[in-house]
């Protein structure tokens, strides 16, 4: 089933149910920035609410006060009627609030019944085969397909998720929120996570979604809250909506188009040659990229590409096999400052790695280059403060000041700002690593825009593990599965997405 298909709906609340959950006139601020104004929210039992909004627009922190990670600067939390007051986590998942987050917590030396079971009261009591019962009888109630006696170190990132589920219907929360659940999912895991939901909801559980994306909200949530400056700025049901460039206009307020035009353009000079490539998590890799075009390498997180992009921007030594980058060999490019510049890269880690939380924008811009605003030992501050201005200005990074420090800015604008400080570097290889991970839809529509107009005059090596992503801006997609490219496929051919889907997961298409 794929992510525009409407699975079916239940009707388990009716218009008098009591919520599962009531957020009641809930504020948070940090320093002077307010994250939440007084927001009122009820999640109501047999329900899947999808929660909507523009990258720093509260729907994370809303979700952490009701998971007991932050506590409320005003208002409160009612749970079944009853008001609570959370100090933990703990706390809230006693109280039946659970959270699925992006980065699992699992043992991965152990398996998938001793990471549900691990921690809970009475389960050393537990013979191995009644661990398993326990697991098995609760994974099939919901849909959520697993070997019980698997490792989970030999899981897909899918199966990940669903024992982080599991551990959560295992402790028997009412209410179950997930943030971005589909980041790390190829489609057919999406396609079954949704349908697991659908159950959950069916069986009277509440159900919190958090996404980006639109195609996904309006198949699977029954109800829609959208988020905009801390505040709620509006709810409705989702047979209200009649198509996602409706939810995308009611997000952000106005018309959003991810449909951009890709003009042809002529291919220039091969700027990227991959042959062979072996090493930790790579298995004879090959692959080449031309300037003006873009290369999407797409895969579940975990399957080489950390590695990939590590040795072709110099991190990592290739152990075997050639790279060569602007027709030079790996060592020839990283031993000659000549070079310098001539690659740019936009690291998935915006936030730990692609910046300094600490530093201005201004600072930001210099750590990856000086070239231009210094002479000698001499550094004018003044044409690299001018810089990023422009940087601000062209791409619009909001709110408009350099003197703001990397983690002032919401995740969207910051992506927006490390991509425009490498394009001021004009490279003839751009690598793109998870570009619009996260970010909400007009950031993804900018950065999208960008990535084609850079084409022009370089290549563009985008890592991605949003295969809409891919084939909405890419020229070719080859697939990375345990390091190996599994097959290369131009872009044009709709009839091979299920394909690609099925490669991502490592299934024979």
């Amino acid at each position: 089933m794929s992510a525009n298909a409407t699975l079916p709906r239940t009707d388990i609340a009716a218009a008098d149910t009591l919520p599962l959950a009531r957020l009641c006139g809930l504020t948070k601020r940090y320093g002077r920035v307010l994250a939440n104004d007084s927001i009122t929210l009820s999640i109501m039992p047999g329900r899947i609410k999808a929660l909507l909004g523009e990258n720093g627009a509260g729907k994370s922190t809303l979700m952490a006060m009701l998971a007991g990670r932050f506590k409320p600067d005003a208002g409160h939390l009612e749970i079944a009627g009853e008001r609570v007051d959370f100090d933990s986590p703990r706390q809230a998942i006693a109280m039946g609030i659970g959270m699925v987050y992006q980065h699992f917590m699992l043992v991965e030396n152990m398996t998938v019944a001793e990471n549900v079971l691990l921690g809970q009261e009475g389960a050393l009591l537990l013979s191995p085969k009644e661990m398993r019962e326990a697991v098995g009888g609760l994974a099939e109630r919901f849909g959520l397909a697993l070997d019980v006696r698997a490792r989970v170190g030999d899981l897909s990132m899918g199966e990940r998720q669903r024992v982080e589920i599991l551990k959560l219907l295992y402790r028997e929360s009412r209410v179950l929120i997930f943030d971005e659940p589909t980041a790390v999912l190829t489609p057919p895991e999406a396609d079954a996570l949704f349908a697991a939901l659908r159950s959950m909801s069916a069986q009277g559980k509440a159900v919190v979604f958090i996404s980006h994306k639109m195609e996904e909200v309006l198949s699977v949530a029954d109800e829609i809250a959208i988020l905009r400056k801390g505040r709620i700025e509006g709810e409705f049901t989702a047979s209200e909506v009649a198509s996602p460039a409706e939810l995308a206009r009611r997000m952000v307020g106005r018309d959003v188009v991810l449909d951009i035009p890709r003009e042809a353009v002529a291919p220039g000079p091969l700027v990227l040659d991959v042959r062979g490539l072996s090493g930790e998590g790579l298995d004879d890799v090959s692959l080449s990229l031309r300037q003006g075009e873009i290369l999407a390498v797409v895969g579940v997180a975990g399957n080489g590409q950390q590695q990939l992009v590590e040795t072709i921007c110099g991190l990592t030594r290739p152990q075997g096999g050639q790279v060569e980058l602007l027709g030079h060999g790996w060592d020839e490019f990283y031993k000659h400052y000549d070079w310098d510049g001539a690659l740019a890269w936009v690291p998935e880690d915006r936030a730990g790695l692609a910046t300094c939380r600490s530093f201005d924008l201004t600072d930001n811009l210099l750590l990856t280059t000086r070239a231009g605003f210094s002479k000698g030992v001499w550094l004018d501050r003044a044409r690299a403060r001018e810089a990023a201005r422009d940087i601000v200005r062209e791409h619009n990074v909001l709110p408009g000041r350099i003197g703001l420090q990397a983690w002032q800015l919401s995740g969207g604008n910051l992506q927006k700002f490390v991509l425009g400080r490498e394009l001021l570097r004009r490279p003839r290889l751009l690598v793109a690593e998870q570009p619009t991970q996260g970010l909400d839809i007009s950031a993804t529509e900018a950065v999208w825009q960008r990535l084609l107009e850079a084409r022009t005059t370089c290549g563009v090596l985008l890592v991605t593990g949003d295969l809409s992503e891919a084939l909405a801006l890419a020229d070719r997609v080859a697939v990375l599965f345990r390091g190996r490219v599994m097959g290369l496929f131009p872009t044009g051919d709709a009839a091979q997405v299920d394909q690609i889907g099925q490669l991502m997961a490592g299934l024979s298409a």
